[in-house]
């Protein structure tokens, strides 16, 4: 056996669990969804009856679900706004953690326990303490038209910001980390020439660090699409449930809204990774 093939079986070995996982507990589990989205299911005392309906769910979620709409609405809205806001947060926190100084490691620590603790049960929780909103009134609004002569559609950005700025935080932690590790890998000498050439430090920002960070900001852009959208708390994600249960709608419908959500999460993660990813060969003027 040849060095080579070698190396592929060990690799193979390691994916192995992985693989085998991924087939009984998500590919599986997928399949019966696709299966049951054209079916009505019925739960009664001899089991799980199904009836084939055809496109019957798909049509009645866009042609008679109103309250679909409205839930997309807020969730693509939602998305649009945490997305970047999250995004410059993260990598703002993980430059002022990779500067010099004391307590960086205490620091560190503050900015990723969110999400070591965060779950469905806790989020949970803190919502329905008000924990996790701040208070962004009528008060505020009329300060900052009034003051600033921010335009209405503006100012509701900016106060949906500071409502969820807690939400945006708790978010940031893996991403900030992925920067930080991406940072700490950077070559000083490049930095340090560019600087002896006459570079200020924000040529030094936008030419080098934001382009060598690159595949980390896709990386994130992905991972923090993929998480505001499986969220506790995503609206959609809870009109999945509650349909679900519901004798009139039940695990058919519900199986077709669920599809439905994951091809345009599918779709807003292909848009959104293209929107940030940059060759770094034109970067650099190579080919």
């Amino acid at each position: 056996m040849t060095i080579r093939r070698r190396n592929i079986l060990t690799g193979m070995a390691f994916v192995l669990p992985w693989l085998v996982g991924f087939v009984i507990f998500t590919f599986l589990p997928m399949y019966d969804t696709l299966v049951m989205s054209f079916q009505r299911v019925r739960i009664t005392g001899i089991g799980m009856l199904t009836e084939q309906i055809g496109w019957d769910n798909y049509r009645n979620i866009f042609v008679y679900d109103t309250q679909f709409m409205v839930v997309l609405t807020d969730y693509l809205r939602q998305t649009l706004i945490f997305l970047p806001l999250i995004i410059i947060f993260s990598l703002i926190i993980a430059m002022l953690l990779n500067m010099p100084g004391r307590f960086r490691g205490f620091f560190r620590v503050i900015f990723f326990l969110p999400v070591v603790i965060a779950s469905g049960p806790v989020l949970g929780i803190l919502e329905w303490q008000g924990a996790l909103h701040l208070p962004a009134n009528y008060s505020v609004a009329v300060f900052l038209h009034n003051n600033l002569w921010i335009p209405p559609n503006i100012l509701i950005i900016l106060l949906n910001m500071i409502d969820s700025f807690i939400l945006i935080l708790w978010n940031a932690g893996l991403q900030i980390l992925i920067f930080l590790a991406a940072l700490q890998k950077q070559d000083p000498n490049m930095i340090e020439a560019a600087q002896i050439d006459g570079a200020s430090r924000w040529v030094v920002f936008w030419k080098l660090t934001l382009v060598s960070l690159n595949p980390m900001i896709v990386v994130n852009v992905f991972f923090t699409v993929v998480t505001l959208s499986f969220f506790a708390n995503n609206p959609i994600m809870t009109k999945i449930t509650t349909d679900m249960f519901n004798p009139v709608f039940g695990y058919g419908y519900a199986s077709a809204l669920s599809w439905i959500f994951f091809m345009l999460v599918l779709a807003i993660t292909v848009v959104a990774v293209l929107l940030v990813y940059r060759n770094p060969g034109k970067t650099y003027g190579t080919r």
